[in-house]
């Protein structure tokens, strides 16, 4: 089983309009509601492409009930805990000549509530996958990643780490199977630029010496670049096509990699770049014929 673990959940209400005048009454051309958080995406990608997943993490009031609903009508299972107060985020997304976000806090999860939060992730069984992803909200210890995998370390559960800076840095230690960090996020780790292919592999490749076991860098309109276990590099381009919306794209690759790495990684990476893909050329996340489409090409 897969489970993915996502902190601060959201519903992003996508609004697309010619211009934005501050100021003024503006009116959008069209509107969208996506449900859900880097976790939450990734289960929503596996379940497209035909895999069992559970969705772990917190909701809050009658956003977090819609958000709920929404997701296990995916065909996910999800275990949320509820919080007491507050709502589950509302984020709004203003699409015009300019993208503008407002990202809104979500609510405080307490101690009690983190308690509850390893009880469940006691269930997880040898052989499972816990997929940690996103931001750790303000009112959570910021080492909270590190002190879930030392709770769980020692049993044969394969982590898979979405995260940036020390949240990804101080878990190296217990070798996640997957580590994934874009272009910008590597190079604030290594603290230099890393413009070139060789400066890339180097740095990744400083990350596995760290002790992740597979570190895959999500290189955009650049492709990809993946070091596996065994040391060996793979290098890959992006599949051309007109980008409508990035948001996801990165979750959807470590959804497609995950898919794919039964088998083994180079269709792994190919099954993972489609995915990716997929999502960026779509205005929400890519279903599974989306995905086979390009993965096909």
């Amino acid at each position: 089983m897969i489970y993915t673990l996502t902190f601060n959940p959201a519903i992003d209400y996508v609004m697309r309009i010619g211009e934005l005048n501050l100021g003024e009454t503006n009116r959008s051309e069209s509107e969208e509601i996506h449900f859900g958080g880097k976790g939450i995406n990734v289960s929503t990608i596996l379940a497209n492409l035909g895999l069992e997943t559970v969705a772990l993490g917190f909701i809050a009031g009658f956003t977090g009930e819609e958000l709920n609903r929404a997701v296990t009508e995916r065909g996910i299972h999800t275990d949320f805990i509820r919080l007491s107060n507050g709502n589950t985020r509302i984020n709004i997304k203003l699409k015009s000549e300019i993208e503008t976000e407002i990202n809104t806090q979500g609510p405080a999860i307490t101690e009690k509530d983190i308690a509850k939060l390893y009880k469940k992730l006691e269930k997880i069984q040898n052989g499972d996958t816990l997929v940690l992803a996103g931001s750790v909200p303000g009112t959570l210890p910021q080492n909270i990643y590190e002190d879930i995998m030392s709770k769980l370390n020692g049993r044969d559960i394969r982590f898979v780490v979405d995260a940036t800076g020390e949240l990804l840095t101080n878990v190296l230690k217990y070798h996640p199977f997957l580590v994934k960090p874009n272009r910008a996020e590597l190079e604030e780790i290594c603290g230099r630029k890393l413009d070139t292919d060789a400066k890339l592999t180097e740095a990744a490749k400083e990350l596995q010496k760290q002790g992740a076991v597979n570190v895959l860098v999500s290189l955009g309109g650049d492709g990809v670049l993946l070091i596996d276990e065994f040391g060996r590099t793979h290098r890959r381009q992006a599949i051309p096509g007109r980008v409508v919306n990035t948001v996801g794209s990165g979750d959807s690759m470590v959804a497609g990699f995950l898919a794919g790495v039964k088998r083994n990684y180079e269709y792994a990476l190919e099954l993972g770049i489609a995915a990716g893909s997929a999502t960026a050329f779509a205005s929400g996340l890519a279903s599974k014929e989306e995905i086979m489409a390009l993965c096909q090409k």
